[in-house]
């Protein structure tokens, strides 16, 4: 017990020093745990600890976060990134592990060692990739969307490739396999003799019983395997259709929300357990399962539910792939290793560049992809693993390879930094820059000045009122400096820009911002914190409109209304009514629209499918019914006037 309490509290003691420290110079959280890792690793060493072990545990966190994930993708939006999924994903693959196995056939190696070895490090690091495309806000852009696309496509070609590795055995090492275990097959020192055995790298991302652990299709025929593994499947995606909800209405009515959170973690990690037991990544089953449960009205709750462990479980798992360095071994073969890992990341960063060309985003979001699916990952650990103990790949190979995938990971955080302070900028503006500093006693704050902030703050400006405009296009402030108009750089969605403009004592908030889903979110912020603040919100649609209603906001200004209005009125007037009449008929259809807007609003959930939400169907249907009739005579009636006169 007190190895286990010593143990637990080195690792939160570096993570909560490191990361805050890391976050601060704006270096991520991601590589303050890895530096953390690699600041206990002495320590570790000399109280024997197995890190791999650990790491095996931590990757568990992976499992977590494509669940969360897969909770916020609705089948729908799956199938609309097939293209993505077979093109980006099934080409980088192909593309990287072709180019890996010609490198190493150059540099001598048999071609079954070089696929294994271009296999091993075709994958990249989903753990890493996601955990800073979330952290940066960057996971609804392009270049995040396709990365998530290319990461999914790896987690599901795990399987075929831990089919595909036995038939590469070597005869030669067929007789070494076993004492693969005294090789020290980990990326660390710490206790190596574990670091190579099968049973020990059996991590429950896929491959069946590799050692001693329970399988359900040891023994199997590859036909039996495969019928096995559909059944598994479909358990899972019918389970989370037909008894999720059930389950967690039965839960939900004990009121305990410590039972809810033990309800959600069973639900995942049965998942994970049942995958496992297949041979299959439980990672792909639990991402299936989030999608499933994407249009829950309980999805909230399990995301809220199951953040927490995901978080913990991830900072321990970069804190291991730190501590696993073995240093040892890389100052030994420094020029090699650190050449080997440069020129993976060249190379993968080449491929995605190229295929980016042909499927993928464009601008930034290109070289977000290339540069940060770039890194080898940790399925390159499971694969190598593997690989030795199925007698594929020399252990002495092994050894270096497992160095490159932890080098490539422990540099991923600074791809994604030359792509922050150089790259980015370098397609918004042409040279790197920060938020301006803006004043902290402003009233009025307008987030957006493009056509339709501009024009807001030139109406309030010649009223006398002072304002404080923001906006993240360089570009587009430098053109209206040129003029005298000030305003300031930043992105004001974010939290502390927006206590920064002085949002705690403002009165008005209006937002003008491009994108759907920023003006929602912030809307949701600024009503959840900020509730003495009076939001004007931009709607692009009717429907974005009953988003923004649901999120708190009671001032919404659809960005194309009044102009539509003002042409009707212009066309009654074409067709002779007279321009009195004509705006009595456009007041008459604004206060119907209102009505009509404010009723349906009233009913519609954004969590819930507006097929599914019987009240939302029932309102429309009553607004194409009786309401519309209202509308209908009340504008006769005024055409009656002006026909009669």
């Amino acid at each position: 017990m007190t190895d286990f309490l010593l143990l637990a509290f080195i690792f939160l003691v570096a993570g909560v020093i490191a990361v805050p420290i890391a976050t601060r110079l704006g270096l991520g959280s991601v590589l303050g745990y890895l530096i953390a890792g690699i600041v206990i690793s002495p320590a570790l060493s000399l109280l024997g600890v197995d890190v791999i072990s650990i790491q095996h545990f931590a990757e568990f966190g992976v499992v977590m976060m494509l669940f969360l994930v897969g909770l916020e993708l609705e089948p729908k939006v799956l199938w609309q990134m097939r293209a993505r999924l077979m093109g980006l994903g099934g080409g980088q693959i192909g593309l990287t592990t072709l180019a890996v196995m010609g490198v190493a056939m150059i540099f001598g190696q048999p071609w079954t060692v070089a696929l294994a070895i271009g296999l091993v490090l075709a994958m990249s690091s989903t753990a890493i990739v996601l955990q800073t495309l979330n952290e940066k806000g960057l996971m609804k852009s392009d270049g995040g969307q396709s990365s998530f696309s290319v990461l999914l496509s790896q987690d599901i070609a795990v399987i075929p490739m831990l089919a595909l590795l036995p038939l590469l055995a070597m005869p030669e090492l067929a007789d070494l396999a076993g004492h693969g275990a005294d090789a020290g097959h980990g990326a660390g020192g710490h206790g190596e003799a574990a670091h190579g055995d099968a049973e020990h790298h059996d991590d429950g991302h896929g491959g069946g019983d590799h050692g001693s652990g329970m399988s359900l299709v040891a023994g199997l025929a590859t036909w039996q395997v495969a019928l096995v593994n559909v059944f598994a499947i479909a358990a899972v995606v019918l389970g989370g259709i037909y008894l999720t909800r059930p389950m967690f209405r039965f839960i939900a009515g004990a009121q305990l929300r410590e039972l809810f959170t033990a309800a959600a973690l069973l639900m995942v990690i049965g998942i994970a357990l049942l995958m496992t037991l297949v041979g299959l990544s439980p990672a792909l089953g639990t991402f299936l399962a989030g999608v499933v449960l994407a249009n829950s009205e309980y999805r909230h709750e399990l995301e809220s539910d199951i953040d927490p462990f995901k978080g913990l479980l991830l900072g321990l798992f970069f804190m291991t792939v730190g501590a696993g360095i073995n240093f040892a071994l890389l100052f030994e073969n420094l020029a090699l290793i650190v050449g080997l890992t440069l020129g993976l990341i060249a190379l993968k960063a080449g491929v995605l560049f190229a295929l980016s060309i042909v499927f993928g985003p464009r601008g930034s979001d290109r070289w977000l992809m290339a540069l940060g699916l770039a890194q080898a990952g940790e399925f390159g650990f499971v694969l190598l693993s593997f690989a030795t103990a199925n007698a594929v790949l020399p252990t002495e190979i092994a050894d270096r390879l497992l160095l490159v995938v932890a080098l490539s990971m422990l540099l991923t955080p600074a791809l994604f930094i030359l792509y922050d302070r150089v790259i980015a900028p370098r397609f918004d503006q042409g040279e790197e820059r920060e938020a301006d500093e803006m004043p902290e006693d402003s009233k009025i704050i307008i987030a957006g000045m493009g056509r339709i902030g501009g024009i807001v703050d030139r109406m309030l400006s010649a009223a006398g009122y002072s304002t404080t405009v923001i906006d993240y296009s360089s570009r587009q402030l430098d053109n209206m400096r040129v003029f005298g108009v000030q305003a300031y750089f930043g992105d004001a969605t974010r939290p502390d820009l927006l206590h920064a403009a002085g949002i705690d004592n403002a009165k008005l908030l209006v937002i003008a911002i491009d994108g759907q889903e920023q003006i929602t979110e912030l809307v949701r912020y600024v009503k959840a914190n900020h509730p003495h603040v009076h939001v004007m919100a931009r709607a692009v649609n009717r429907h974005h409109v009953y988003e923004l209603w649901a999120a708190g906001c009671r001032d919404i200004i659809r960005e194309t209304y009044d102009s539509s209005v003002r042409m009707g009125r212009s066309a009654f007037e074409a067709l002779g009514i007279d321009p009195h009449h004509a705006q009595q008929m456009a007041d008459a259809f604004t206060e119907h629209d209102r009505e009509v807007m404010i009723s349906v609003a009233d009913v519609y959930d954004p969590d819930i499918p507006a097929t599914e939400n019987t009240a939302y169907v029932e309102r429309v249907r009553e607004v194409r019914g009786p309401i519309q009739d209202r509308l209908n005579a009340r504008m006769s009636a005024i055409r009656g006037l002006t026909e009669d006169s």
